[in-house]
């Protein structure tokens, strides 16, 4: 079928798949803020958009079914950025962010199901659960875009209510969060913004605690220490 030769196509390109896909991430949040604001730099910010794209797909598409659905959302993403920039209609994209939205919770979905598996724990999953924590960040970013056209003045910067605070700030924002070191220059004021931050704090903490689990189960203690341990005592009891 065509989308199996097209994900084998994109598993050659992406070998290591989650380690890309970390790198993608990356480098959105770094360049994001600085380019944001500008026509090239929009450009720019589509093409590292496409980039993150292309790696998650590759990264959860490892069956046909999930590649066949993530494509069909990146598509779709992509189109509505095209023409919501090209044409300035606030809809288009509005319906981009909820896309980004619903295609950053898939893959941070299946993304979970693949590194928490009980198996052997390899550096791609090493690298799957860092591009699930910044997954995190940036899915809570277009939520708090979104949040935003939807209540205007729902953050202040600065203690006073913004109309509109830009994108790249909001990632900023959803960071500070994600990482418990904010509410110093910028703090939700609206109950919708409110209810979205709390979750990201309660979510990312849950995170960082089950991932450290998880790699603790990955590595047991020698049981040959503790039967050693358990002989020498006993030894010494009678």
């Amino acid at each position: 079928m065509a989308f199996d030769r097209a994900r084998l196509l994109l598993a050659r390109v992406f070998t290591q798949r989650c380690f890309y896909l970390f790198v993608a991430l990356l480098g959105l949040i770094t360049v994001a803020p600085f380019v944001i604001d500008t026509e090239l730099g929009r450009v720019v910010l589509t093409m590292l958009n496409v980039f993150v794209l292309l790696a998650t797909v590759a990264a959860v598409g490892r069956h046909t079914s999930s590649f066949a659905l993530a494509v069909t959302i990146a598509v779709a993403i992509m189109l509505l950025q095209f023409f919501g920039m090209r044409q300035g209609v606030a809809d288009f994209l509005r319906a981009e962010w909820w896309l980004s939205v619903l295609f950053y919770i898939s893959a941070v979905i299946y993304l979970l199901g693949y590194v928490m598996r009980r198996d052997v724990l390899t550096m791609d999953k090493l690298w799957g659960g860092a591009s699930v924590y910044l997954m995190m960040g940036v899915t809570w970013g277009y939520a708090y875009a979104l949040a935003q056209s939807y209540h205007p003045g729902a953050f202040a910067i600065g203690g006073a209510p913004v109309a509109e605070v830009t994108k790249g700030d909001l990632i900023y924002f959803s960071f500070t969060v994600l990482t418990s070191t904010g509410f110093g220059d910028m703090y939700p004021t609206r109950p919708v913004a409110r209810v979205l931050v709390t979750l990201e704090q309660i979510l990312g903490t849950l995170f960082v605690a089950i991932f450290i689990a998880r790699l603790a189960n990955a590595y047991p203690p020698p049981r040959g220490g503790s039967s050693r341990g358990g002989g020498n005592g006993s030894g010494d009891a009678t």
